[in-house]
């Protein structure tokens, strides 16, 4: 595929599925403040799920509705109410198992880093293996939703950059993109990176990929 199809795909894949997933939710990751960070970790956890991704969304929103949005107030928080929450938002099949692993995360956040995931990417010296590898110290944060979290926390903890993870790469090759990170960085600016891995993943996950050639072939 030459670079000027690859402009037209980055193009298409930008409009139409460019929205970052923390923006959906309404957070702003550029704040990199100790509540959107916990958030966007949550998010994670619950966007990693063997589950729909609307009903995964539906219940991350469904936890800000609550209030539940720093370590302390989801902590304070009882697992029959977050139960419920999940339950109502239609992530009923995992919702016993998923309040229990929330309400883990929370505590282990206030124990570990006071409720604030900065103390964890400086107790990792900002070295992005290292900040994987404390992650995934929270029950339920495994390789998948670590990739989740550093997908778009990219934007504020720079070392994290460049980061594609393996959905992301898989529409890529479909998409004639290439299939390794270093093949996007040139693709768009440092800016839209992020917005680039994202409309990837949706492509993924939508197998949508037939349908992005065909829009940027056309005339």
């Amino acid at each position: 595929m030459l670079l000027i199809s690859q402009r037209e795909v980055v193009e298409v894949l930008l409009h139409r599925y460019g929205q970052l997933y923390s923006d959906t939710l309404g957070l702003d990751l550029r704040l990199g403040t100790p509540s959107v960070l916990f958030q966007w970790l949550c998010a994670a956890l619950l966007l990693g799920g063997r589950i729909r991704s609307t009903a995964a969304q539906q219940a991350a929103e469904a936890l800000l509705r609550q209030g539940w949005s720093t370590a302390e107030k989801l902590a304070a928080s009882t697992w029959e109410e977050r139960t419920r929450v999940l339950n109502r938002s239609g992530y009923a099949r995992y919702d016993e198992s998923t309040s229990r692993r929330l309400g883990e995360l929370a505590q282990r956040m206030l124990d570990c880093y006071q409720g604030d995931l900065r103390r964890l990417r400086e107790a990792a010296h900002r070295n992005p293996a290292e900040e994987r590898r404390l992650l995934q110290e929270f029950k339920g944060i495994g390789e998948v939703r670590a990739d989740i979290f550093s997908r778009e926390v990219q934007i504020v903890w720079e070392e994290l950059y460049p980061f594609a993870d393996r959905r992301a790469l898989n529409a890529a090759a479909q998409l004639g993109l290439g299939n390794q990170t270093r093949s996007l960085v040139h693709l768009v600016d440092r800016s839209e990176f992020a917005r680039l891995v994202a409309a990837l993943v949706r492509v993924d996950l939508g197998k949508h990929a037939p349908d992005i050639l065909s829009e940027a072939g056309r005339p």
